[in-house]
C-alpha cells in the first residue's frame, strides 16, 4: 500500500505539537510496516530530517502556498496529479484539508479548530475554512481530532457521525524529564539571575493570552513581594513586536525575560528548573507545554478552556484565562501552598504517562485503515 501524507506542517511555522505528530507517528509507522510506502508531499522542502526510514519518500511540488487561492489549486489540482503518478492508495490530510478532486480514500486530521472558537485570531484563511470545512468532512472517509473536546465540536457544528471520528492525542518527547538540584541552579543562574521563576512556553501570539499573564504576574508581585521572575519562551509571529512593545511599558518588565525559542534540549532543562508552569491560553486543541512540565516534575497552572481540562485532568490548577486576577490567585496558591504544589507534581507525572507516540501512531494507523476500508 502507498500512503500519501500532506506534510506542510513540518515545513511551516506551525506549533511543534503539530510538526511532531507527523514526524513521530509516520516515522514509527514506516519502521513498523516496511512493506508499505509513505509519500511526504509538501509545497516546499523540508527544513528538518523526518525521513530516515527507507520507505519514506519526500515529494516537493509547487507552487508554494501563499494564499487561499493557491491552497485550493495545490490540493485540488497538484495533489491529485501526484497521487495518480505515484499510484497512492490513500491520502492522509494532515492540514485539515481534503482534495475535492480525487476519488482516492482520504483520512482527514483536524489539528486546529480555532477558526470556530476564536475567529478573531484566525487571520488569512478564515473564509476558506468556514466555506470548505463541511465539504472536507463529507469527503473524508475517516476523521481524526486531537481531543474529545474537538470531536464533540465537530459533531455539534457539522452534524458529523461520531463513528466517523477518532481521537488521536499527541504525545511527549522523552527529553522532558526532571533534572538535578545542581542543574536547576545552573539554569536559574543562566536565565533568571539565580531566582525562581514561572515559565510559559508556546507561540507568542494573541491567542496565548500573554497580556493577561503579564497582568497576573504584576498582581502576584504586588501581593507576594517576592523576587520571582517570569520567563516566556516561544515562537514569534506577527504580533510579537506588539507584545514586545507592550512589555516595555510594564512595571515589572525587568523581571520578565523573553527567551525566544531555545533548542529543545535547552528548553527541556528550562522547563524542569521552573518553579511552576503557567499556561493561561484561551483555546487549545492539544497543548504539549503543560504536559511537558508535568513530565519534568513541575506544577502547572492552566486555562480552563478548550481541551486543556481533558488533557491535564486533575493534575493542574485551572484558571479563567479572561480574568487575570484568577490567574494570579492560582499562581499565588501554588507559590504559597507547598503541599498543593507537591500534589500537583505527583499527579502530573501520572497524567503525562498517558501520552506516548507508539500509542498515538497506532491510533493514526487505525484511522487510515478506516478510510481505506470504507
Amino acid at each position: 500500500m502507498t500512503i500519501a501524507v500532506s506534510t506542510g506542517y513540518i515545513t511551516g511555522g506551525w506549533p511543534e505539537a503539530y510538526r511532531n505528530l507527523i514526524a513521530e507517528c509516520f516515522t514509527r509507522l514506516a519502521e513498523k510496516y516496511p512493506q508499505h510506502k509513505f509519500l511526504f508531499i509538501s509545497d516546499k522542502p523540508h527544513d528538518e530530517d523526518h525521513t530516515s526510514a527507507e520507505n519514506i519518500r519526500v515529494i516537493v511540488t509547487g507552487p508554494q502556498i501563499k494564499n487561499s487561492l493557491l491552497l485550493q489549486y495545490w490540493f485540488n489540482y497538484k495533489i491529485p496529479a501526484v497521487l495518480r503518478k505515484h499510484k497512492a492508495d490513500v491520502f492522509v490530510c494532515m492540514d485539515g484539508i481534503c482534495s475535492l478532486r480525487t476519488k482516492l480514500p482520504q483520512c482527514l486530521v483536524l489539528q486546529d479548530l480555532s477558526f470556530l472558537q476564536q475567529p478573531e485570531f484566525f487571520k488569512g484563511y478564515l473564509r476558506f475554512y468556514k466555506k470548505y470545512t463541511a465539504k472536507f468532512l463529507a469527503k473524508a472517509g475517516s476523521i481524526a481530532t486531537l481531543s474529545e473536546y474537538s470531536k464533540k465540536l465537530v459533531i455539534n457544528k457539522y452534524k458529523t457521525g461520531a463513528d466517523k471520528i477518532d481521537v488521536i492525542h499527541g504525545a511527549l518527547d522523552e527529553i522532558f524529564k526532571p533534572i538535578s538540584f545542581e542543574e536547576k541552579e545552573k539554569i536559574k543562574e543562566s536565565y533568571a539571575e539565580g531566582k525562581e521563576y514561572f515559565l510559559f512556553t508556546g507561540n507568542i501570539d494573541l491567542r496565548s493570552n500573554l497580556i493577561n499573564l503579564l497582568k497576573a504576574f504584576s498582581f502576584f508581585k504586588k501581593r507576594q513581594k517576592s523576587n520571582m521572575m517570569l520567563l516566556i519562551a516561544g515562537k514569534e509571529d506577527e504580533s510579537y513586536e506588539q507584545f514586545s512593545n507592550d512589555l516595555k511599558t510594564f512595571k515589572f518588565r525587568n523581571e520578565v525575560k523573553l527567551l525566544g525559542y531555545p533548542p529543545k534540549e535547552e528548553l527541556a532543562k528550562i522547563t524542569a528548573a521552573a518553579y511552576a508552569f503557567v499556561y493561561p491560553t484561551s483555546y487549545e486543541d492539544f497543548a504539549t507545554g503543560p504536559l511537558q512540565a508535568m513530565q519534568c516534575g513541575v506544577s502547572v497552572v492552566t486555562g480552563n478552556a478548550g481541551s486543556l481540562p481533558e488533557l491535564c485532568g486533575e493534575a493542574a490548577l485551572y484558571c479563567d484565562p479572561a480574568d487575570f486576577k484568577d490567574i494570579a490567585d492560582k499562581m499565588m496558591l501554588v507559590f504559597k501552598d507547598e503541599n498543593k504544589a507537591k500534589e500537583l507534581v505527583n499527579l502530573g507525572k501520572i497524567q503525562a504517562q498517558r501520552y506516548n507516540w507508539d500509542k498515538t501512531a497506532g491510533l493514526v494507523w487505525q484511522t487510515i485503515l478506516k478510510a481505506v476500508n470504507k
